[in-house]
């Protein structure tokens, strides 16, 4: 007789009891021993202000646990090809599922890198246009921008049944490469009057190349000295041999003074020494010498396709593979959808669904052949999204780093729906976010601060998001702020006008842009804002442009070397205690002996994870210990590296320790909020809302009537945003001009001016659609923009 037990339900089954994913007691970067229970097959959003230490949690702890854990499965051959991870700070980590990372780590900006060879777009054109193009011109390779066309004969010689054999051999390699440009679409000349005066002789200084000074062994000297060139004869007089070995020589080896020295042409010694460096890590004049010598044309062969005659000559229906790849992606799938060849249909499926993955996304007004490089951050992470949309895997995490950055507001709800459209499919989605609209569709929000770098680190608030918006976080406190358009706006001082701008996809555009005002440049993903600003208005004297462009750092960087602060610091040093600056640098002759200014000494343990430990000789402080000796207001180098930068504020400001010049720096930083960081700490353990704010604090330094600013709300919380518009004020009231392409309402209606772009992305936008001010803009509510910030204001 059946009990009374036996009629409720079962037990769940074991399997069915792992649904939360633990983390306790965590402490990597600025965590301080935090435990979080996050639920799976939920949205989670992780809030906090920038440098709380989310990025930590989230990335440093639980996705590269998981990523560490998948990569031990290999064999330890395999695990000796990919990047080793040690195990992160954490006392126990529980219920993790496989994590894939969708971070706003920027595409390769390799200039052969497109959109298309990114997203594998490209592989399936090429073995479509190698099926059906007309004339047939070979394999898919014949169609890459990346392969050059090779052939070559010879005799090759075999042993064949006891007899050695010759056999003539020829082989062909047919590629896609235009061979004037190599497959970059581009060509860049040198303007050798920037590199030399020819009315000057070598020994007069000629060279005006910044750094090569008249006594240089490895540069001037070997020109001068090496006996192919006449020192004294101006370079105007050179014959034509000696233009030739001045110019183009292939290296030989030549003697100065005794020593072996290699000696090149001047244009390849240029090519090396300064072009083969990415531009952003330049010092800034090294920048503007480039800028100046180095022009960039598109090349006259191929027409900046990047391919060869014979790719181009292949068509399709009237289009060959250039005109398919510079088509608008969404045009490009309709293409696609009216071909009907059932010999390659699982092709064509595939490749539709690609595209169409693009316009679902809000990409759809990109082209293929578009640079990957020149995609902003929040482009370059859609990008990325795009090969697990249609991914038929469940049970993953997925883990996204501000999803929503470079988006309009239209374009948020577009990716809220895809982060739900992840989650319904049985996925655990975790996402670090600031923006209100996002934080607000989720399942389960952790709130970690309360402050930032060593002030943060902690729990401040777990649960739902209506009891985030009912408690008393920072997050919580700022939840609905929301900024109304100002009663008054300043009056501009004059205009820059801009006329027939026609970059990329704007259409014949005329605006007067008035200086002396904050002007906020708006508009949805791929109107044309950065086409007009950065394309339309001359980066020169007076403009200071600062883009979304991430600054890289090594461990050895920190705030002092990359904002230039340790310059005067390392003077006033050596002037107070009569020794030369260089000892005060811990990447010179001030450098620990043991690790080499590294403060920790890295042991390379193959396919484990490396092991750094902190140097026994200095303790951490990187420098030599005679150099610690020196002191200046009572502090020796290694301490004041140690202080924030409030404290060094205080310090350099006033007192014997006095130095205007650092103190200039420190304010600056003081001003975009980062006063809690220390002056050495390594810019690898930054956040990128840090990043972005040193960034402008550098730039902020520079001398301009005209700043423009590319986003400057990347990374920051709705607290951050607030001091953000306190700085611009600032700006604008000491009577500079800042101009600002943002998509945030806060900035938009902090604004004295508006210039709104579209009604919509790529060749449906590029037209200016709204000038005026905010209070105009949001009364009209004639465009995207409009609807938006009058819902933000709540008009």
């Amino acid at each position: 007789m059946p009990t009374k037990k036996d009629a409720q339900s079962p037990a769940p089954h074991a399997a069915d009891t792992h649904d939360l994913i633990r983390v306790h007691g965590a402490r990597v970067n600025n965590l301080k021993d935090v435990s979080v229970e996050i639920p799976k097959r939920r949205l989670t959003v992780f809030t906090g202000v920038s440098g709380s230490g989310k990025s930590s949690l989230v990335f440093g702890t639980l996705a590269a646990e998981s990523q560490r854990m998948i990569n031990e499965t290999y064999s330890a051959f395999v695990q000796g090809f990919m990047p080793t991870q040690a195990r992160p700070e954490v006392d126990v980590l529980e219920g993790l599922t496989t994590a894939i990372i969708v971070d706003q780590q920027r595409l390769g900006s390799d200039p052969r890198s497109t959109v298309g060879t990114a997203t594998d777009a490209n592989a399936m054109l090429r073995i479509l246009f190698s099926r059906l193009g007309k004339p047939h011109i070979g394999s898919p390779k014949a169609f890459s921008f990346n392969v050059a066309s090779i052939s070559g004969a010879g005799a090759v010689t075999m042993e064949r049944a006891g007899r050695t054999v010759k056999e003539r051999r020829d082989f062909q390699i047919i590629g896609g490469m235009c061979p004037r440009c190599e497959g970059r679409g581009t060509v860049s000349d040198i303007d050798l009057t920037q590199l030399y005066d020819d009315s000057k002789s070598l020994a007069e200084g000629a060279f005006t190349i910044p750094g090569w000074k008249s006594d240089s062994f490895w540069t001037v000297r070997v020109y001068a000295e090496s006996g192919l060139l006449d020192p004294d004869k101006p370079i105007r007089e050179f014959t034509k041999r000696e233009m030739q070995d001045f110019l183009h020589k292939e290296p030989v080896k030549v003697k100065v003074e005794g020593v072996n020295l290699t000696y090149e042409g001047l244009i390849p010694k240029i090519q090396k020494s300064f072009l083969s460096k990415d531009r952003e890590a330049m010092q800034p004049h090294i920048r503007a010498f480039v800028d100046r010598a180095v022009t960039f044309t598109t090349c006259p062969e191929c027409d900046g396709t990047r391919l060869g005659e014979a790719a181009r000559s292949s068509k399709i229906a009237g289009i060959s593979i250039a005109d398919a790849c510079a088509m608008q992606i969404s045009d490009l799938a309709e293409w696609v959808r009216g071909l009907d060849e059932p010999s390659v249909a699982p092709l064509l499926t595939t490749l539709l669904g690609t595209l169409d993955s693009f316009v679902e996304i809000g990409l759809g007004y990109l082209s293929l052949d578009r640079s990957a490089g020149t995609l902003s951050g929040g482009e370059a992470q859609r990008v990325k999204m795009i090969r697990h949309l249609g991914s038929s895997l469940t049970d993953v995490t997925y883990v996204f780093d501000e999803p929503t950055i470079g988006l309009h507001p239209h374009d948020i709800q577009r990716m809220n729906d895809l982060l739900l459209r992840l989650r319904d499919k049985g996925n655990t989605v975790l996402v670090v976010e600031h923006k209100p609209e996002t934080i607000v569709i989720a399942d389960h929000v952790v709130d970690l601060g309360p402050g930032a770098g060593t002030g943060g680190g902690t729990v401040c608030f777990e649960g739902t998001v209506e009891g985030l918006r009912a408690g008393d976080t920072v997050t919580g406190r700022h939840f609905d702020d929301r900024a109304a358009p100002k009663e008054e706006v300043r009056k501009a001082t004059g205009t820059l006008e801009i006329r027939g701008a026609a970059t990329h996809n704007l259409r014949d555009v005329d605006v007067d842009i008035p200086l002396g005002v904050l002007v906020v440049v708006t508009g949805v993903a791929g109107s044309g804002k950065s086409s007009l600003v950065h394309g339309s208005i001359p980066a020169g004297e007076g403009v200071v442009s600062i883009d979304q462009a991430a600054i890289r750092g090594s461990r050895r960087s920190n705030p002092a070397t990359y904002t230039g602060l340790l310059d005067p610091i390392r003077k006033a040093f050596a002037k107070a205690n009569g020794v030369k600056p260089a000892l005060f640098s811990a990447n010179s002759e001030g450098a620990c002996p043991t690790c080499n200014g590294a403060g920790v000494i890295y042991t390379d343990l193959a396919m484990m994870a490396g092991v750094a430990t902190t140097c026994e000789e200095c303790e951490g402080k990187r420098f030599h210990a005679s150099v610690l000796e020196h002191h200046f207001g009572g502090r020796d180098i290694s301490e004041v590296l140690a202080m924030s930068v409030a404290e060094a504020a205080g310090f350099f400001g006033d007192g014997e320790a006095r130095t205007p010049a650092a103190h200039r720096i420190l304010e600056r930083l003081a001003d975009v909020g980062l006063g809690y960081l220390s002056l050495g700490q390594p810019l690898t353990t930054l956040s990128g809302g840090e990043r972005q704010r040193l960034k402008l604090a550098t730039h902020m330094g520079e001398k301009g009537g005209v700043y423009i600013l590319d986003e400057p709300t990347t990374g920051l919380h709705l607290a951050d945003v607030e001091q953000l518009l306190g700085l611009l004020d600032r700006l604008v009231d000491s009577g500079k001009s800042v101009i600002v392409v943002e998509h945030h309402q806060a900035v938009m209606a902090h604004a004295d001016w508006i210039v709104d772009l579209g009604p919509g992305a790529g060749h449906d936008g590029g037209r200016i659609v709204f000038e005026g001010t905010p209070a105009d803009l949001v009364a009209a509510r004639t465009t995207l923009t409009g609807e938006h910030l009058a819902a933000y204001v709540g008009a």
